[in-house]
């Protein structure tokens, strides 16, 4: 019994040495940081800024690297545009290749094992969205590294913290495995202030990436066919500051157009749930919610919504709900700023009667 808990001890003695070795190892080792960024028609998208204050919170000494690819012209007014989008930036690298034009998770994955392994980075940042969902991962089996997903707060540089179940409960992770630490993060939870990003005097240096050694073989496992999108004057849902929603309740695709005109008048993005899209009355990149994009504007309105938890995963950040409907005991209502039980073919068209239309 003695002999075993003598043994019991060493070990234990042995593992916390191994820990303290390992984490005064990371603490002495400087930071420095590859933002991978999506670009469009010549601008960084405001989700890759949000990823680049990410960066920023990883540590103060943190040497930001902004990733661009793509074709033409627009990627060198993009590259001009990442250069000043925020003061933490210390560089931007841009790859030019035709490969690069769209965002197919093979020629972009080799990529960020190209730039890793020549910059040789402690962490790799994208915003979680369908980019950077499509991408990390398989960037991650590449560089034998496991991605830490999802993150909404960073507490020390290798210790995160990420929604699970649906959003119901936080989890607080520490990456203990060889750099580089892949992150994704939610755009949402690190808001960029802009009188801080409008505050840089100097633009950050350009540089291109050598593409002479990129692995031609990594091509053709997948390859664009088309791109679908709705021309729209409305906001991007991510990042609009007024989101309207409809659910189920609309009943049908011809009854959705009161949502789309009530968003008109807010000057906000429409919004559906899986159901709504499940049942055709819009496309799938209106979905909010857990397997959809996750808004948190600054007023989310929801009508025939009912308030699944998959759902609100996707918009419990929203700084004011407002909910209508006509289901008193609709889970949605426990998570609402204001409620209103009734019937959503009534109020959104004295909704739309009565609010002026925005300028």
């Amino acid at each position: 019994m003695a002999t075993r808990g003598l043994l019991g001890a060493v070990s234990r003695r042995a593992s916390l040495l191994s820990v303290t070795r390992y984490t005064s190892t990371a603490a002495s080792r400087s930071i420095s940081t590859l933002v991978v960024a999506e670009h469009e028609g010549g601008c960084i998208k405001a989700s890759s800024v949000n990823a680049v204050e990410a960066a920023r919170l990883l540590g103060h000494d943190n040497s930001i690297t902004v990733l661009l690819a793509g074709s033409g012209p627009s990627l060198e007014r993009a590259a001009s545009s990442a250069s000043s989008c925020h003061p933490s930036v210390s560089k931007v690298l841009v790859a030019h290749s035709d490969r690069f034009t769209h965002s197919l998770a093979e020629p972009w994955a080799r990529l960020i094992q190209l730039v890793q392994q020549s910059g040789g980075y402690s962490h790799v940042v994208a915003a979680s969205g369908s980019f950077g969902k499509n991408i990390v991962p398989r960037a991650a089996a590449l560089l034998d590294v496991s991605p830490v997903t999802d993150v909404t707060q960073i507490s020390e540089p290798l210790q995160f913290v990420r929604p699970i179940y649906a959003g119901n409960a936080l989890c607080t992770v520490r990456y203990t495995g060889a750099e580089p630490c892949l992150l994704t993060i939610r755009s949402t939870s690190f808001p960029v202030d802009l009188q801080e990003t409008g505050s840089k005097s100097n633009d950050a240096p350009i540089s291109w990436v050598d593409l002479s050694t990129f692995e031609e073989e990594s091509i053709g496992k997948s390859w664009y066919m088309k791109l679908t999108s709705q021309d729209t004057e409305r906001p991007d849902l991510g990042n609009a500051r007024v989101v309207v929603t409809g659910g189920r309740g609309l009943k049908s695709a011809e009854n959705f157009k009161m949502i789309e005109k009530l968003a008109e008048k807010l000057g906000g993005a429409v919004g559906a749930t899986r159901a709504a899209v499940d049942a055709g009355f819009v496309p799938n990149d209106l979905q909010v919610g857990q397997t959809g994009k996750i808004v948190a504007p600054e007023l989310y309105m929801a009508f025939g919504v009912s308030g699944a938890i998959q759902h609100i995963a996707g918009m419990r950040d929203s700084k004011v709900i407002v909910a209508v409907n006509k289901d008193s005991d609709a889970p949605i209502f426990q998570v609402a700023d204001y409620g209103l039980v009734g019937d959503l073919f009534e109020v959104i068209p004295e909704l739309i009667e009565k609010l002026p239309d925005k300028k």
